[in-house]
């Protein structure tokens, strides 16, 4: 379903992102002192403790129960440490709500109004939900950036069940009048899975939806899938307006990311011309380098620390390029499956 003038849903922004977690002073304590955020501020009641950090126009919210009966403690025993809720700044979270399970959305909450807020929540994607979140003012616009040079969250790559890919393009699509951006089959050695790229149409929500090819091997989506317990968020992307300046920061400050291959930079120039960094700088840091019709890209991998290493963290940055170019797309995968390989050792 195209966009309609005057949608419920023109001009959304993502508000900020849920994660459920079994300690959220640990959870966001890693994002303050390894990624360079800041503690916006705490909440507790008598179900859950609250701590929400963020920079620029990056607000994470990790959340705790300290309750048995919620729906934090839930979410934990079945999946672990994990996102829980992409929130969407939107201008009536009334109408919102009302239109989206009009065109099939699972309501999950009413809306409601809150000490600052009107908030409407639907179900998205395995147990993660959607809450429309609409403020006096609209949604805050980016503060002071952080200590890393990260402002901004890029894009959530999301792991689907197979056979599940067609249906949630098309729940974003009809429901909440997103588009495809971009699509690619993937093929890393003997396994392979499908990925479509959904984007609102403002521009600033987008999910990497991803699929395994059930026709090959299984692979590091169907490892997801069973050690996480279904479908979730795999990772999410910190935007950087300086790749190589925020990867050496944030190195100091003692995050590990994954390695590529020196022949990845020996192949390099045979593939596109480098512009804003060298070679060298590319393969000091591992960065992997590729384009599109607008531009160039920028990516790394930051190793994960979850305990069942269903998460992790990606640093991008966008030299113009609007989507994912295919080559970065293989090679980021390879990467993750090489450092699987690591592990598993």
């Amino acid at each position: 379903m195209a966009a309609q003038a005057g949608s419920a849903f023109d001009g959304m922004t993502l508000d900020h992102t849920v994660f459920y977690v079994g300690d959220a002073d640990r959870a966001a304590g890693e994002l303050v002192d390894k990624y360079g955020l800041a503690v916006l501020g705490t909440t507790e009641t008598s179900s859950v403790r609250s701590v929400a950090v963020g920079g620029g126009a990056i607000r994470l919210v990790f959340t705790q129960a300290v309750a048995d009966d919620t729906p934090a403690a839930a979410y934990v025993k079945v999946h672990g440490d994990g996102v829980a809720d992409l929130a969407l700044g939107v201008a009536d979270a009334r109408a919102a709500f009302a239109e989206a399970v009009r065109r099939g959305a699972r309501p999950v909450a009413e809306p409601a109004e809150t000490d600052d807020a009107v908030v409407a929540t639907i179900m998205g994607f395995g147990d993660v939900v959607h809450t429309f979140v609409q403020r006096p003012g609209g949604t805050p616009g980016e503060g002071p950036g952080t200590t890393s040079g990260l402002r901004v969250l890029d894009h959530f790559a999301v792991c689907l069940e197979a056979g599940s890919l067609e249906p949630t393009v098309e729940f974003y699509e009809e429901v909440l009048d997103f588009r495809v951006v971009f699509e690619e089959k993937i093929v890393v050695g003997a396994q392979a899975m499908n990925s479509r790229v959904v984007q609102s149409t403002s521009g600033t929500v987008t999910l990497t939806l991803i699929e395994p090819d059930t026709s090959r091997k299984p692979g590091q989506i169907d490892d997801f899938l069973k050690n996480h317990g279904g479908a979730g968020v795999q990772h999410i992307a910190f935007a950087t307006d300086g790749i190589v300046d925020s990867v050496r920061r944030l190195r100091a400050r003692g995050v590990e990311t994954l390695t590529t291959p020196a022949a990845y930079y020996d192949l390099l120039s045979d593939r596109l011309e480098l512009t804003r960094y060298s070679k060298d700088e590319l393969a000091e840091l591992n960065l992997l380098v590729d384009e599109d019709q607008d531009g160039k890209l920028y990516q790394i991998f930051a190793r994960s620390t979850h305990p069942r290493g269903t998460f992790f963290f990606e640093i991008i940055e966008r030299a113009g390029a609007h989507t994912f170019g295919s080559g970065n797309v293989k090679a980021l995968y390879e990467a993750v499956e090489a450092e699987l390989g690591r592990t598993a050792r």
